[in-house]
Parts: C-alpha cells; sequence; structure tokens
C-alpha cells in the first residue's frame, strides 16, 4: 500500500494544528531543530535524504528553517529515511512530571483520511515505545506503509468502533477493546462511528 506521500504544496491544509503562540514547544520549532539534529548524526545531506524519503529537497528546507505543513505521512517518510522513530522529530525535552491537557495537543493530520495523530510520549533509549492518541473519522480510510524492522503497535478504542490492523487480518474494535499486531508491515486503521478515537503505543527497535 502507499502511504499517499504528498510533496509541501505550502498550504493545502493545516497538518500542524496545535496553538503554539507563547509556547516553547511549537512543533514547528521543534522538528526543524530535531530534523536538523537527526540528520547530522546521520551524516546525510539533504539532497540524501529528500531521495529516500521521497519528498523533495524544498520541502526539507523549510522544515529545517521552521516553516510548512507536514503531514503525518511526509513526516513517517522522513523518520523512515533516517532510521527513526517518528516521535524523534516530534519530542520535546522531558521534564520528570509532564501533563499534556487535551486541548494542548498538537496533532499531526494526514493526507488520505480525516485522522489526527497526537504524541504523548515519546521513547528513549532504554524505552522503546511511543504513546499516540489518534483521532479519526468516518470516510477513507489510513493505509499505513510499514514501519522499521521489528515495529509493533498496541491500541485501545476510547470512543467509537473502528476497523484496524495489519493488512488482510484487520478487526472490529469497540470502547475498551484491545488489539496488537506487526507495525512493519502494510496496516489500516478506518473508523466506523463519528467521534472514534483511540490510544496507540508503538514498539520499534532501537535506533
Amino acid at each position: 500500500m502507499d502511504d499517499g506521500l504528498e510533496h509541501f504544496d505550502g498550504g493545502s491544509h493545516d497538518a500542524l494544528r496545535g496553538t503554539t503562540t507563547g509556547r516553547t514547544d511549537d512543533p514547528a520549532t521543534l522538528i526543524a531543530a530535531n530534523l536538523r539534529a537527526e540528520r547530522v548524526r546521520a551524516e546525510l545531506s539533504l539532497s540524501a535524504i529528500a531521495r529516500r524519503a521521497g519528498v523533495s529537497k524544498s520541502t526539507l528546507s523549510q522544515l529545517e528553517a521552521g516553516s510548512g505543513n507536514p503531514s503525518v505521512e511526509t513526516l513517517w517518510a522522513i523518520a523512515t529515511a533516517l532510521g527513526i522513530p517518528l516521535s524523534r522529530l516530534l519530542a520535546a525535552p522531558q521534564a520528570t512530571t509532564r501533563v499534556v491537557r487535551a486541548d494542548e495537543r498538537s496533532p499531526l493530520a494526514s493526507d488520505q483520511a480525516n485522522y489526527l495523530a497526537s504524541l504523548l510520549a515519546p521513547g528513549n533509549g532504554h524505552e522503546r515505545r511511543d504513546l499516540y492518541v489518534i483521532e479519526v473519522e468516518p470516510g477513507a480510510p489510513r493505509e499505513s506503509r510499514p514501519h522499521p524492522r521489528g515495529s509493533v503497535e498496541h491500541a485501545i478504542v476510547a470512543a467509537g468502533r473502528v476497523l484496524m490492523g495489519a493488512e488482510g487480518d484487520t478487526v472490529e474494535l469497540g470502547v475498551g477493546d484491545y488489539v496488537t499486531y506487526p507495525g512493519d508491515v502494510p496496516h489500516y486503521c478506518e473508523a466506523l462511528e463519528p467521534g472514534s478515537w483511540l490510544v496507540l503505543m508503538m514498539e520499534h527497535p532501537g535506533a
């Protein structure tokens, strides 16, 4: 399946929807700093990452400058090209106690579907897991390309009903239902009721 990757167009939609006024964790600023740091760490040029990710060099330049509205598919492609989990591009420095209020989340939108992903807690070198809230509405499903080898996803539905899982092995889930499936194969998420949302944990190999 294809992740619906699109080149940045500068304003077709606001994929980064978080309120950023007066905040030090402005999503665009975080992505810019994290992308630069990971690119330097990997010793890769913008052109090399662009080729690997299937996005334009101008898109990467704009992201490193702190501008643009990247979709979740674009950021996932860049993270895969760098060999890191998506959370490494999104995460802010962590305090010992951290609270994320519902109205403070900074969701990333999908190009494919009415689907928003908000990072709650990134893993680190010792905790190879990332925690997200996923909000999804009926309509086109989100079809995800494989994540790095060894990735596993866990989900529990908090509201509504969803159809999700690995390609060819999807299951219908209601409130309170839990599923786990390999994330290193094509996988799928579709809302069956309005107002559906779930908590998703991604386990990934060390990076």
